[in-house]
């Protein structure tokens, strides 16, 4: 049996000398600025992909201040020229390592559409000016400052290092790529919300030791010559071999016996089958590590990527999961057991660090939209146990949720009121990941420490699962009470499968916290891409949208929800997004700048898409459960345009599928048909659009990020009752006399800057 592990908090480290030299009002950026400082050195320099922004939503910054308030000089070097090293060398060679970032999005996908088309904007870049970063920033920023200073230690961090620590899918090349850590010939990675792991390499390279000879911290991958002597090494395919013969009545197989034995036989007995027992290995988590498959053989065998895919997803949790080894040629590359969660006393020693809450003043008046977006929004926790299949931030910040405390949310709010630049009153989000999963979590300390399921909400809601909203209440009741607070707004998505089981929650958003719209992300309505995506039936969303309904007649309020929609998502068949499209126009929604799935690095989702294969259940080669992928770029235009059924644009396509389906008699004028015989050109574009003074029904949202048996309605539609929120990113209207649903007009880019692939989501991983 696993147990806790406790390890010292960061703030308790002996600090580092140069502490005398204080609180610096910027971090420096230039000589000029050190000179001000009376630096003659920095002892860590941070590249980043991003400008600098002195924002706790910003990763550069929060790595920043915290190395600062460890003592050390802390120097950054955003958006770098990285045609030559020169830029690179702005502030002189660091005493102790260079931290390497791409920023808070994966420089690919910042840089391209999910078509793989080139972007031509960059929120995280002033004026919102594209081209500020190179493709595959990490690997191009580390050979910069390895031929600046050759002998200098490179840490690699950040989003794009975190999510392609191991070999994976690189949707922009369509191949497997190896670790980040060896193209970019990096000394250390480190994944996750990296404070922990951070904190700990800086002292220990301050006290003279080598880099390369910190092999065993959590939270960080290395490489090796060859595997550690001190570490039983179990093969992945005894885990799971991929040749077996399996069947599984579930989406995901997970234990369920997860506390003890004589807890388990206390339960009453069920008659129904039940779940495949994927049980904690008997194996010490500390002494054993698992072998994946090499990055030669993934390269060349999908079936075995998803494997070893599904293999890593069962070894994330940081009390009983396993370290992982996987060899890349002749070297061995070597990733830890996941971080230890933050404490709320760290979470709060983190996010109450000094900073300046606004953009460095070199920037002067330019704009930089992603600050805009969030510069009075709160995070309130991290984490996130949704586990849905098309989202990174389980991969990423993990599935325990770390929670700040009602005190330092309330002073971060104060400190918004007092710093940020013509603050108006309004909080723009309370929120996170998600927007109420603040302090959730399980309620058995034994089952959360060696609970193997990706989902505590999927396919039911754990039993386990404490979902009693009281904490977020009260946190919103107080947040509205501060002096020069007039509205606290929540952005984030909505859980709304939790939020059903606290009306109390739903009444309490409805009723303060919803500024007329309010978004939520069914993201299908059809029961074979639900259950891959690990996302409820539509029961769940109309019991919630008859609460907020409800809660909304009662304030006296008129308020919609808008609805989320992914489009061309692994196991999406042509039939699928027909059936979704009639049901928008049914209920009178029309979507606009649709953004087709996104395979981001490391996602359960992005497996089935390169491998067609289901990795949410056993994966083997023969009876292997196949999953039909949108690839080809007129299925995945079709997709698209069935969202956006109502464009003439798309109608001459649409009536061509119809017809190959043998669907003909959803062509035509009737109330029924999908699109109209033949193209109507009597409207002009801005009548199409309802732009201008036809715009009085239009409005943008953003995309954000389960069940063994369950009802199947018309055209199989899911009718169960679970649910949750999501990514990518979807403009939607609701048409006239509908009396359905809209989008909670806060912050369109809150919450999920690595969900569903990425989308330009809140700028809050590291």
């Amino acid at each position: 049996m696993q147990h806790k592990i406790t390890v010292p908090p960061i703030f308790e480290h002996p600090k580092y000398w140069a502490e005398c030299y204080g609180t610096a009002p910027f971090l420096p950026t230039s000589r000029a600025e050190m000179d001000e400082l009376g630096w003659d050195s920095c002892d860590i320099i941070i590249v980043t992909g991003d400008a600098y922004v002195d924002h706790p939503s910003f990763g550069m910054a929060v790595v920043g201040r915290l190395l600062e308030a460890q003592g050390f000089r802390v120097g950054i070097i955003d958006q770098p020229d990285w045609h030559s090293k020169d830029a690179f060398m702005a502030l002189g060679q660091p005493n102790l390592f260079f931290g390497i970032t791409a920023g808070n999005m994966d420089s690919m996908i910042n840089r391209y559409t999910a078509d793989r088309k080139l972007r031509h904007d960059d929120a995280y870049t002033p004026n919102n000016e594209g081209g500020k970063r190179p493709d595959r920033a990490v690997l191009v920023y580390s050979q910069r400052c390895r031929e600046a200073y050759k002998e200098t230690p490179i840490v690699l961090g950040g989003i794009e290092a975190s999510l392609r620590r191991v070999a994976h899918y690189d949707y922009w090349s369509d191949k497997v790529r190896r670790s980040v850590l060896l193209d970019a010939k990096g000394d250390i990675l480190l994944f996750g919300n990296a404070e922990r792991a951070l904190v700990e390499v800086a002292h220990r390279i301050a006290a003279g030791e080598d880099v390369k000879a910190m092999t065993n911290i959590r939270g960080t991958a290395v490489v090796l010559p060859e595997a550690p002597t001190n570490y039983k090494l179990i093969d992945s395919s005894r885990i799971e071999k991929p040749g077996k013969a399996f069947v599984a009545p579930n989406p995901y197989e997970y234990q369920t016996d997860c506390d003890s034995k004589a807890s388990a036989q206390s339960e009453p007995q069920q008659v129904e089958p039940q779940p495949i027992v994927v049980r904690p290995s008997r194996h010490d988590a500390e002494t054993t590590a698992v072998r994946l498959p090499p990055f030669e053989k993934l390269h060349n065998d999908r079936i075995l990527y998803a494997h070893a895919s599904r293999v890593l997803h069962l070894e994330t949790n940081p009390y009983s999961g396993r370290a992982l080894i996987q060899r890349h040629g002749d070297r061995e590359l070597w990733v830890n057991q996941a971080p230890i969660p933050l404490t709320t006393e760290e979470m709060d020693h983190v996010f109450g660090l000094p900073f300046a809450r606004v953009p460095h003043p070199k920037y002067g008046k330019a704009k930089i939209p992603a600050y805009d977006m969030i510069k009075t929004s709160i995070n309130i926790m991290r984490g996130c146990f949704g586990g849905c299949s098309f989202c990174s931030i389980t991969e990423h910040e993990g599935r325990i949720i770390q929670n700040r405390s009602k005190e330092s949310i309330l002073s971060e709010i104060e400190d918004i009121r007092d710093k940020v630049p013509g603050f108006t009153g309004v909080i723009s989000d309370l929120g996170g990941p998600t927007a109420n999963m603040y302090r959730l979590g399980c309620m058995d300390e034994k089952a959360e420490i060696n609970c193997r399921r990706p989902s505590c909400v999927f396919p039911d809601i754990c039993k386990k699962l404490n979902t009693d909203h009281k904490h977020t209440i009260d946190l919103y009741r107080e947040a509205r009470k501060v002096d020069g607070v007039k509205k606290v707004m929540v952005a984030s998505g909505v859980r709304y499968d939790l939020a059903i089981e606290s009306p109390e929650y739903v009444k309490e958003l409805v009723t303060h916290h919803v500024g007329g719209y309010l978004k939520i992300a069914p993201e299908h309505t059809e029961k074979s891409p639900l259950d891959l995506m690990m996302k409820p039936g539509m029961g769940t969303y109309d019991k919630f949208k008859a609460m907020f309904e409800k809660y909304s007649a009662e304030a006296g309020k008129k308020q919609y929800l808008i609805p989320y929609f992914i489009s061309a998502h692994p196991g999406t068949t042509d039939e699928d997004m027909l059936n979704l499209a009639l049901w928008l126009k049914r209920n009178d929604f029309q979507c606009d700048q649709v953004q087709n799935f996104y395979p981001s690095p490391m996602c359960n989702a992005t497996s089935m898409y390169y491998s067609e294969t289901n990795p949410l259940k056993r994966v083997k080669y023969k009876k292997r459960e196949e999953v039909a992928v949108p690839k080809g770029d007129r299925q995945r235009r079709l997709h698209k345009a069935l969202l956006r059924y109502h464009d003439p644009a798309n109608w001459k396509l649409i009536r061509e599928a119809l017809v190959a389906m043998g669907k003909r008699h959803l062509i035509g004028d009737k109330p029924s048909c999908l699109v109209p015989a033949e193209d109507r050109n009597e409207q002009t574009p801005a009548q199409r659009r309802k732009s201008g003074r036809h715009g009085a029904n239009r409005f943008a949202t953003k995309h954000s990020s389960n069940q063994p048996h369950h009802k199947q309605g018309q055209h199989g539609q899911r009718t169960d009752n679970k649910a949750n929120d999501s990514g990518g990113k979807t403009k939607v209207k609701r048409g006239k006399g509908s009396n359905n649903q809209a989008n909670n007009g806060s912050n369109p880019g809150h919450a999920k800057s690595q969900r569903r692939g990425q989308g330009k989501g809140r700028p809050n991983a590291r």
